[in-house]
């Protein structure tokens, strides 16, 4: 979003449909983000296949090169012509996306992230795309942009002239570069509970939502809110800018930006467009003000209200690299079936020319004026479904669809991903077929019979006893028999694809228990107490020669995903399929196949959902693909379908002393709330074998201060962390290393 970093989710819903008899009376509203969804080769598929967005970016090139001192399009589009549909999906890094990965960022994306060519640039996308979706017939009826995606509008509108444009934003942009660097922290509180927090020196940015807004101001100011904040438990998160937009501080360069804007042509605007400065639409008199324009860079931008005052019956289209404003257009209007975002997440795979393609059918379907007679190879092809005759499955179907997709122009041989669904809805989508078929799909099945014709065949198939061609998983009432192939290579059984992805980004990616002093030696003995599929297992195993492992986990389900990985890859490994606590008994555990990591003896659902919605939150504000309804009742209603064992329980010291070990190099604990039992069922004489633990902790009633207390006690060097994405829970992380003797 407008020089401030994408801290909303995109969420890709469905557009509303109307009759094909009304085609071409829908408006249509632009939308045009700004800094924070810029990335490299934004757009260069649509550069490549029309020449139409080719033509202008290179005549905007041409413009600025004078006043860059450089050829813009070398710095957006670095190396070779990659086609993006050739290239692998980018790994999701929600620590990178918050900017904590701590990592160098490379040459090329450093160079585009400064301020006096990342504006030029998303100008210059944002306006080539405007004129590609125009020559398709696109026209606004009205325009909203995001900080800087109101010069776009400004543009279009013919406020200023294309070159007055560019000029303007270019040496604005070089002035925003000489003040003092700054901060901005996304903040999810309503405007008048944030207002009272500001003091003399923070700023408010930004208003994107009912409990959505953006402070800015100086680096320390910004990090003692953030101190406060966490202490009072609100959710915040950084913002990646380098400077603080929207706030006091650019008021030191406001009168010289009204010089710049004085002596060009400003016109009333022929196209309607939303000022950012009051949330309504622009005046003419405000457009030509010159002062007006250095408003706009002190003053909050008031997104939500400008959104609010949109028709509801206007289809928002995003005009732009990324989907932050789609986002959080559907936060704000609380539905997705008339929002369309026309460029990729820069995390998604494919390429921006596909998306824009989906684009178009979705507009088309839901009656907005649009044709595509001069679309390259690919072009929309889900016009007016012929004449298919519905089987009574088939029929069924198309009605859950409809329902979730908000539209009854359902082609048949038409995906239901190209219709509007996501991931998410596709989750829901499994969850109805269960109850009105009384079977399940599992999501790879769901995308490989992806239309209404082949998902009523496989649910007439599975309805008869047949079993689908290549399942990917069976039923999760047993163990699943899915594979998965890491990141790095190594293939595992596993329950599901999005947990699976999250255990390896923390486990192997940003080694959450290999960190704070913890090491694993060569020849090392370590304990995994609560080892799910054996993620961390296997990383003890190739983190050091000659590790000899004991590995403990009580669901049987993922005890046998668990027994599969550490015999595929050759882990010196004893198993056991019981639970670690003080005493020796049995206990009812709860299983949640979906949510396995959430799975314990401490079964709390109001806690674990507390949890599940604020971890969501926390990836949301991170700019994760998670989607609005991920924390809705029915998807975490599927999240929680519980599966009861009991299993037995025995104390980790009765174990250590029938092993005969000797020496304990790491205890790893991550057990649901079992921490405390687990540690207490320790012995006296058990302690010095043991030279480091790392465990997860829930800090309900102080119980993490309790037990820092009692590994200092012992003689370890403790440090306690709390992930990013983790804050507003109870959950951290404790690290104990054993001083040296």
């Amino acid at each position: 979003m407008s020089e401030l970093a994408s801290e909303a989710v995109h969420t890709a819903g469905s557009v509303a449909a109307h009759d094909v008899g009304t085609a071409g009376t829908v408006p249509v509203a632009f939308m045009f983000p700004g800094l924070g969804d810029h990335h490299l080769d934004m757009g260069r598929d649509l550069y490549h296949d029309f020449p139409v967005f080719r033509e202008i970016v290179d005549d905007c090139a041409e413009l600025l090169r004078p006043e860059l001192g450089l050829d813009l399009r070398r710095i957006v589009f670095p190396g070779p012509a990659a086609r993006r549909e050739d290239t692998a999906a980018p790994e999701l890094d929600l620590r990178r996306m918050l900017g904590r990965d701590g990592g160098p960022r490379g040459a090329n994306e450093s160079r585009l992230d400064q301020t006096r060519l990342a504006q030029p640039a998303l100008f210059v996308i944002e306006y080539a795309l405007a004129r590609l979706w125009e020559s398709w017939g696109a026209r606004p009826s009205i325009m909203i942009g995001y900080s800087l995606g109101e010069y776009v509008a400004a543009a279009l509108a013919g406020v200023l002239s294309l070159s007055d444009s560019l000029l303007l934003v270019a040496r604005r942009a070089a002035l925003i570069d000489t003040l003092p660097r700054g901060a901005m922290l996304a903040v999810l509180l309503p405007e008048e509970q944030v207002l009272p927090l500001l003091g003399a020196d923070l700023s408010l940015s930004a208003v994107n939502g009912p409990e959505f807004c953006v402070v800015a101001g100086p680096v320390a100011d910004i990090e003692a809110l953030e101190r406060v904040l966490a202490e009072q438990r609100v959710i915040c998160r950084r913002v990646q800018a380098t400077h603080a937009f929207h706030s006091s501080m650019m008021e030191p360069i406001a009168d010289r930006v009204t010089e710049l804007v004085r002596p060009l042509a400003l016109n009333p605007p022929r196209i309607p467009f939303v000022s950012n400065v009051t949330g309504q639409p622009i005046t003419a008199e405000q457009a030509t003000d010159p002062g007006y324009w250095a408003r706009h860079l002190v003053s909050p931008v008031r997104f939500a209200d400008g959104l609010r005052g949109l028709a509801p019956t206007t289809l928002l289209l995003e005009v732009g690299p990324g989907q932050t404003l789609s986002s959080m257009a559907t936060a704000i209007r609380g539905r997705a079936d008339t929002v369309v975002a026309s460029m990729r997440h820069p995390l998604e795979p494919g390429s921006d020319s596909a998306v824009a393609r989906t684009a178009l059918n979705r507009l088309w379907l839901a009656g907005a004026q649009v044709h595509w007679t001069d679309l390259p190879s690919g072009e929309p092809d889900n016009g007016p479904a012929g004449a298919h005759t519905f089987t009574a499955t088939e029929q069924e179907l198309h009605d859950i669809w409809a329902r979730l997709l908000h539209t009854e122009a359902l082609p048949p041989e038409v995906s239901f991903f190209e219709l509007g669904g996501n991931s998410l809805l596709a989750t829901r989508l499994t969850l109805r077929v269960k109850r009105a078929f009384g079977v399940e799909l599992s999501l790879s099945q769901v995308y490989r019979t992806s239309t209404i014709v082949r998902m009523a065949a496989a649910i007439d198939t599975l309805r008869a006893g047949g079993r689908l061609e290549a399942a990917a998983a069976s039923s999760h009432t047993g163990s699943s028999q899915a594979t998965f192939r890491l990141p790095n290579g190594m293939l595992v059984a596993h329950q599901n694809e999005a947990e699976t992805r999250h255990f390896y980004e923390d486990i192997f990616a940003h080694r959450t228990y290999a960190k704070n002093g913890i090491s694993i030696p060569d020849g090392a003995t370590v304990l995994d107490v609560g080892g799910n599929i054996g993620l961390f297992t296997l990383f003890a195993h190739h983190e050091a020669k000659d590790v000899r492992l004991y590995t403990f986990e009580p669901a049987p389900p993922l005890f046998e995903l668990l027994r599969r990985n550490v015999a595929e890859h050759g882990v010196n490994a004893t198993l056991f399929n019981i639970g670690v606590s003080d005493t020796e008994t049995e206990a009812n555990f709860t299983f949640y196949p979906r949510s396995s990591g959430m799975s314990s003896f401490h079964p709390d659902e109001a806690e674990e959902r507390h949890n599940l919605r604020t971890i969501i939150a926390n990836q949301q504000q991170a700019g994760a693909e998670i989607g609005a309804l991920a924390g809705s009742e029915e998807l975490l209603d599927v999240r929680f379908e519980a599966i009861e064992f009991t299993a037995r329980l025995r104390p980790l010291s009765a174990v250590i002393r029938e092993q005969g070990i000797d020496r304990i190099d790491l205890i790893k604990i991550d057990v649901q709330k079992s921490e405390c039992q687990v540690v207490a069922g320790i012995a006296d004489e058990d302690w010095p074998k043991i030279r480091q633990l790392v465990l997860e902790a829930h800090d309900a009633h102080g119980a993490v201060g309790r037990l820092v207390e009692l590994l200092e006690g012992r003689g370890f060097s403790v440090t306690v962390e709390q992930d990013e994405l983790y804050v507003g829970t109870d959950i951290h992380n404790i690290y104990a290393v054993r001083g040296e003797s």
